[in-house]
Order: structure tokens, then C-alpha cells, then sequence
């Protein structure tokens, strides 16, 4: 992963320009934002078959402590409202780095592996991330950032059936689980899970073996490469947050819908940043709520648009907004006050000087097809 013209590659830059990638900037990173079929081919291409994204420019994390998993569990618990000593060996679970206000530094998935913990964190806020976990459990714990494993998501229906050609007993794995297995000599983590709403897996791969790893998967029939565009439209007709749009320091897990990421124990025994705020929204409500939204008409409501009543009075904002392909028409997130956050309200968009109807509604847009036993 050697820097060049300032960007970051990840190993499988060769391949993604090979196979006519529109290549762009995202987060440090020389990225494929959409490849010759276009981002609506590969947004169905996912929900129909199998997509390959890499998202090996988001950070891979080792937590290890001399008390063995718990205790690096219980550290990591002081930085993040989800409950890690609970967790068991190859479970995963969705958390938040908090700040005192609440506020999320970042969001990102933990996994119990044997005696460590297996963090993955946001490649925009990476170096934060870092710095953080060694300002605060660096006298508790071992952070080894794993730099040198690459990442491969592979979504859709037909995606672990696909993986399994190689990795039969991935089958096994339900959403949210984890496990690793040799391929060719080579040690994969392998997790039922993803950002799309779509049944597939996540795979840590060593940075050398990737190409290889990947070239397999995208000779079967059933494969093809999706980028970054199909990604984002993907994970919002999913109702998934992304962090920087629609979740940042100013926006606290109660906010954003998030509760469910934060275990009862947790919610009444506090003792992580922002506890004493998080508690009181849990108990008293907050003032504004994300939602979804959708636009009357076929043209897409975009991010940073306002939201505003019928006196014109701003209200809101949206915070991601597309074109979702499955849905059929634009679809969006937002914030809006807690009493106009009901599904059936409907409130109006600002577009170049415009107003367009758009109403409150429920997430998902498009239903999660998950794998759970």
C-alpha cells in the first residue's frame, strides 16, 4: 500500500485499473468509484447475484491484553456504549467511539476472536481512531494496526454460495459471525456480514494474497466488481448510517436512531464517554431524529439540502440522498424534529431554490436479507 501522487493504493489497485475502474480520491485512497457497467448495473448486480467491493482502505485492528480477551474488552468498554465483555468468541457486534457530548468519533465493527479483540474502523477517520485507542488503552493493551491484510466484501444472494467454492464451511456462519480457514496457505478472517442489507461475507486477506483471492471470485460466473458509487447507494436503500454524512460529533447514537447498538447494561451502567448524555435521551427523548425520506418524483434529493415546513421555515437537513435502483426512485436521510419525525409527515426539500414534497417514512427502504439460523 505505497503512497503515490499522495494517494494511498490498496492491493488491489492494479486489478480495479485493469478492469476499466473510473478511479477517484476517498479518504487518502486511490479508489474505484464505478467500473464500465455503470453504478446502477452494479447496485442490481449486488442485490440480484454477487458483488466484490474492496474496502481495504478501511483500518484492520488487533486489541490484545496480558489479561487475555475480557480485559481488553473491558478496556475497549470505556471508549464505546456497546457491551464488549459479553461478547463471545467469534460474535460480532456494531459499536461507536463517543465523545463527552455524546458526539460519535467514528463507528465501527468489533469481533471477539480467541484472545483479541478484531476492530474495523472507518478509513476516513483511521488516524484518529488510532490515536485514540492508544491515548486511552495503550497502558491496558496492545494495538497492533494490521496494515499489512487486505479487506473483500462480498455481497448479494448468491455471494456465499459463491465464497464457498473456496471456503466450503463458510456456509456455516451466520449474520454476524466469524471465523477463520487457510486458502492456499494463506490465513483468512472471514465474517458473515457487510454494508449493502445483502447476505455475504467480509474477508480479511494478507495484503500479497488478495489479487489472487480476488481474481478467483471474480472468475466465477456470479461475480462482478462494484465501486464505491453502487456502495453508497447500496448501504443508504439498506437504512445504514455513514459516518461523516449521517452520523458525526454532533450527532449522538439516540439521534441517529442507534439505541439498538447500545445493550440495557450498558444503557444503565454508563461509564463510557458521553454516558451521562446518552442516558438522559434514552430517558427523556431528543429534540431531532434521523429518519427516512422520499421524494416525490424521480430526481434525487442530495445531501446538505435543507428541510423546511410549510411556512418555509427550516427544520431540517438532509444528510445522504440518491437514486436507490431496487427501490425505483430517489430515496433519503435526514434530520428533523423528533415531532415531525413519524412516518406520513410530510415535509419539503430545498433544490436550487425549489421546494420538492418529500415525506417522512420507514427504514429500511429495501428490506435486510441477512442470514440468521
Amino acid at each position: 500500500m505505497q503512497a503515490r501522487d499522495g494517494l494511498k493504493k490498496t492491493p488491489l489497485y492494479d486489478l480495479h485499473v485493469e478492469r476499466g475502474a473510473r478511479m477517484v480520491p476517498f479518504a487518502g485512497y486511490d479508489m474505484p468509484v464505478q467500473y464500465p457497467t455503470g453504478i446502477l448495473a452494479e447496485h442490481r448486480q449486488t442485490r440480484e447475484s454477487a458483488g466484490l467491493f474492496d474496502v481495504s482502505h478501511m483500518g484492520q485492528v488487533r486489541l490484545s491484553a496480558a489479561g487475555g480477551r475480557d480485559a481488553a474488552a473491558s478496556a475497549l468498554e470505556t471508549l464505546v456504549p456497546a457491551a464488549m465483555t459479553t461478547l463471545q468468541s467469534g460474535r460480532m457486534r456494531y459499536t461507536q467511539f463517543t465523545n463527552e457530548q455524546g458526539g460519535i468519533l467514528d463507528d465501527l465493527m468489533v469481533t471477539a476472536m480467541g484472545d483479541h479483540l478484531y476492530l474495523v474502523i472507518n478509513a476516513a477517520c483511521k488516524d484518529a481512531d488510532i490515536a485514540h485507542l492508544q491515548a486511552n488503552l495503550s497502558d491496558r493493551c496492545e494495538i497492533e494496526v494490521l496494515s499489512d491484510r487486505a479487506l473483500l466484501a462480498l455481497q448479494g444472494p448468491k455471494a456465499v454460495a459463491a465464497f464457498a467454492r473456496l471456503v466450503p464451511d463458510c456456509e456455516q456462519l451466520s449474520f454476524m459471525q466469524a471465523a477463520t480457514w487457510d486458502l492456499d496457505g494463506e490465513r483468512l478472517l472471514v465474517s458473515r456480514s457487510g454494508y449493502t442489507g445483502e447476505d455475504g461475507v467480509e474477508v480479511s486477506v494478507p495484503g500479497h494474497a488478495a489479487e489472487a483471492l480476488a481474481r478467483r471470485l471474480l472468475d466465477m460466473p456470479e461475480v462482478e466488481p462494484i465501486g464505491l458509487g453502487a456502495r453508497d447507494s447500496l448501504r443508504l436503500e439498506a437504512g445504514l448510517c455513514l459516518y461523516g454524512h449521517d452520523i458525526d460529533t454532533t450527532t449522538t447514537p439516540i439521534e441517529a436512531g442507534l439505541i439498538w447498538s447500545i445493550q440495557k447494561a450498558r444503557r444503565d451502567g454508563g461509564n463510557f464517554p458521553g454516558a451521562a448524555v446518552i442516558q438522559r435521551q434514552i430517558k427523556d427523548g431528543t429534540d431531532r431524529r434521523l429518519v427516512g425520506l422520499k421524494p416525490e418524483g424521480r430526481a434525487p434529493v442530495r445531501d446538505g439540502a435543507d428541510l423546511v415546513d410549510d411556512d418555509g421555515n427550516v427544520i431540517g437537513t438532509i444528510t445522504s440522498g440518491g437514486f436507490g435502483a431496487t427501490v425505483g426512485g430517489p430515496v433519503a436521510m435526514g434530520y428533523v424534529p423528533s415531532d415531525r419525525a413519524e412516518p406520513g409527515q410530510r415535509l419539503s426539500a430545498v433544490v436550487r431554490g425549489k421546494t420538492l414534497p418529500i415525506d417522512v417514512t420507514a427504514m429500511p427502504f429495501v428490506p435486510h436479507r441477512y442470514h440468521r439460523n
